[in-house]
């Protein structure tokens, strides 16, 4: 992102809201790779994110001239964001909810050594980190969705705890207090079960085949593995959290942000291209 001043941001969002193309696409460029992220570790599936992030950064045109200048603005976009997010009911894991017993049971009784070699010639190697990648994001579905948001804030984007309270209405010593007790669950879990963040037995190696039977990865289409990392680690320009939670940081390296993916860029050039814009900006005006 790159960082504006309060001056430089107000005129952006003046010129946008009368109409102004090209400020608009700065706005949305400036914080789509924040809306796509949080988006992909609330939901699970880069499928689910990208639906969800275009409704998110719908929502962020539609009520661009509420935006007062109270926080700043990626704070109100993840406010809306994350108001979307958690009662999101399209995604996958809405329709098919996960817990920790259950993924506790699936690494302890899989019968992965029943199933053939589906790899389709795919190296196993990258199956395997897509694996890793796939199976510690969707892990995050075993929470709560305020848990789950809680963790992603204070985890992946470590975002001070004044500002995260702002963002979910809760006091900033709650949500140290939440963010501490989800993070030591996670950090458990990964402990007792897996082999590549704990001392578990579960191998991704061992289970890629058994993961491409049920569907959780597919070798011919590689989401994480063939995802841009996202050189800004923070993607925000909020305050880095100053607060020591704990020290299970290292336990979460699996929390990488990525540019949104090319297809959600171009849809979101189509929209910026359309006569619905104008459209929607006329109505927003009203």
């Amino acid at each position: 992102m790159n960082k504006k001043t309060n001056e430089e941001l107000q005129a952006l969002i003046e010129k946008a809201v009368a109409g102004d193309k090209k400020a608009l696409e700065m706005l949305i460029t400036d914080v789509q790779d924040l809306v796509f992220n949080l988006s992909l570790r609330m939901l699970g599936t880069f499928a689910d994110a990208e639906d969800a992030a275009q409704d998110i950064l719908l929502k962020m045109i539609t009520h661009l001239s509420s935006f007062r200048g109270d926080s700043s603005f990626t704070t109100w976009v993840f406010s809306i964001a994350v108001n979307h997010l958690k009662n999101y009911k399209k995604h996958m894991f809405a329709q098919y909810p996960l817990s920790f017993e259950y993924y506790g049971d699936d690494i302890e009784n899989g019968k992965i050594q029943d199933v053939p070699d589906l790899t389709q010639n795919v190296e196993k190697d990258l199956l395997a980190e897509e694996l890793k990648m796939s199976c510690t994001n969707v892990m995050l579905q075993c929470l709560d969705a305020e848990s789950r948001c809680i963790f992603i804030l204070g985890t992946m984007f470590k975002i001070d705890s004044r500002i995260a309270g702002e963002i979910l209405g809760i006091t900033p010593e709650a949500y140290r207090k939440k963010l501490s007790r989800v993070r030591k669950k996670m950090a458990d879990f990964l402990e007792q079960y897996c082999g590549e963040y704990g001392s578990g037995r579960c191998k991704c190696k061992d289970r890629v085949n058994y993961a491409i039977q049920n569907h959780r990865i597919n070798p011919l289409h590689l989401d994480y593995m063939t995802a841009v990392e996202s050189a800004d680690k923070t993607i925000l320009d909020v305050k880095k959290a100053m607060e020591e939670i704990d020290d299970l940081s290292q336990d979460f390296a699996f929390c990488k942000p990525y540019q949104s993916p090319e297809r959600t860029r171009h849809l979101i050039q189509e929209l910026l291209d359309s006569a619905q814009l104008a459209i929607i900006q006329n109505s927003e005006r009203r």
